[in-house]
């Protein structure tokens, strides 16, 4: 499948787990939006599909 594959993504601060077993699939040319509360995990997720954050388990693909 082309597009965006997020495979259980877990970030983790010290003991806190900003985001935790994430999975989600975004097919090539669909459009998405992250919504929720304040400290959700949305920028957390969004760091990390951009590479600026490296998940502590899981895996990110971008085709």
């Amino acid at each position: 499948m082309s597009g965006l594959n997020i495979n259980a993504i877990t970030k983790k601060f010290g003991n806190f787990a900003a985001v935790d077993n994430v999975q989600l699939n975004v097919p090539h040319g669909t459009f998405v939006c992250l919504l929720g509360p304040s400290g959700c995990g949305k920028t957390t997720l969004l760091r990390m599909i951009a590479g600026v954050e490296e998940p502590t388990s899981g895996a990110i693909v971008l085709d």
